[in-house]
């Protein structure tokens, strides 16, 4: 079976994991490699990565900046679904799969290549995540992961084969890093070795990369304010900003004040249980600046109805569910519920908090002279007694047959 691979595209960080998975293909397939690098905002200096496929002797190096894509057609529909998962995770690492599969699928038409494969292990929600997306976008792709195939099951394994294929460890791995870190535009997560404990408090001045400790933030609150135009955000304190421009000041703002810290234990796809310490202060700002927004512009029903929608929205991304038909039903709901949410939103970013301070929209349902607790013509009070009669009709009725 091997000799049908002629041409693999391989999900390529430049890391220990995945060069090693570079030469393993080679060797394993006596395939040619093609890599594919995605810049989604993780931080990282990339061109090391070219540097080292080109070491290893890969011919055809792609290396993308996607961070707008990524925020413009991933992050933001995402957030106008208000998806939380199981009601605490933003679900940063979870939507950056997507875009990575589908371009990797592109990649591979373009350069006439039999297979992609992905670093991903055999124990996390991430290979479903990418397999699925292959798979939505050609169902006819081949797919190698080397986790789920090679006998290098531990990490002394994977530093000795690199080490007699001329594979550069860096020094950090071989001394075991104390957690492993997957980052992107929308947030940081950290996981596993010194992390696995539940119990056991994080150090955060060694996890934290992105943002300060509630403690260490400033004494003095942060006023900013975001524009919205149909649904997403176009503008921070008047700024217009592109998609990953806004995100990206959201979390120079949100991490110098301590916001966007969780320490979650979740539910993975595959069934286990996982820990895990994710920083994500632009999107918590967001978040909350979304809700404030749709406070004022979203009809009850169709606010309820969103958040009746968003707990399977949440369940489908983070179990790899984005190019599936139901979550475009979903999403074409969600999209049309965010045409009429365009304002302005106030708040104070405190010491981990976000404070909504103030919420305005042209397309505003909140009446003033409605909810006035002083004397107003335009409300009978007088209706609510035969609305209240009629909801209580049904009670009345179980009531008298249960002889209360």
């Amino acid at each position: 079976m091997s000799g049908d691979i002629k041409k693999v595209v391989l999900a390529y960080s430049g890391g220990l994991d995945t060069s090693v998975i570079l030469r393993w293909l080679q060797d394993t397939y006596g395939c040619e490699v093609v890599t594919f690098t995605a810049d989604l905002g993780q931080g990282e200096e990339l061109e090391p990565a070219r540097q080292k496929a080109e070491m290893m002797g890969i011919k055809e190096i792609y290396i993308e900046d996607l961070r707008e894509e990524f925020v413009r057609d991933y992050v933001f529909p995402m957030f106008r679904a208000n998806a939380l998962y199981e009601g605490t995770y933003l679900l940063g690492t979870s939507i950056a799969r997507p875009l990575i599969a589908k371009r990797q699928i592109e990649i591979a038409h373009e350069v006439g290549a039999d297979a992609v494969s992905h670093g991903a292990t055999g124990k996390g929600n991430d290979q479903v995540r990418f397999e699925l997306g292959y798979y939505a976008c050609d169902p006819n792709i081949r797919v190698i992961a080397p986790w789920r195939e090679w006998d290098l099951t531990s990490r002394t394994k994977l530093i000795e084969y690199a080490e007699r294929h001329q594979i550069p460890v860096p020094k950090d791995k071989r001394g075991e890093p104390p957690f492993s870190q997957d980052a992107n535009l929308l947030h940081i997560s950290s996981e596993g070795k010194a992390l696995e404990d539940p119990w056991v408090e994080p150090d955060y001045d060694l996890v934290l990369t992105r943002m300060v400790t509630p403690m260490a933030a400033p004494d003095v609150p942060t006023e900013i304010t975001i524009d919205f135009e149909a649904g997403d955000p176009t503008a921070v304190n008047g700024e217009k900003l592109s998609p990953a421009a806004l995100l990206t000041r959201l979390n120079e703002l949100g991490g110098a004040n301590g916001v966007g810290c969780i320490d979650i234990v979740e539910n993975r796809f595959v069934g286990m249980k996982s820990r895990g310490v994710y920083e994500t202060p632009g999107g918590t700002v967001l978040f909350h600046a979304r809700r404030a927004m749709e406070s004022i512009v979203l009809d009850r029903g169709g606010m309820h109805q969103k958040d009746e929608l968003m707990a399977r929205y949440a369940e489908l991304v983070y179990n790899g569910f984005w190019f599936a038909p139901e979550r475009e039903m979903l999403q074409a709901a969600i999209d049309q519920a965010s045409q009429k949410v365009t304002g302005t939103v106030r708040l104070k970013l405190y010491k981990g908090n976000v404070i909504i301070t103030g919420r305005k929209s042209p397309n505003s349902l909140y009446d003033e002279a409605m909810v006035t607790f002083e004397e107003d013509s335009v409300y009978d009070q007088r209706d609510a007694t035969g609305f209240i009669r009629l909801n209580a009709l049904r009670l009345r009725l179980a009531g008298r047959r249960d002889g209360r």
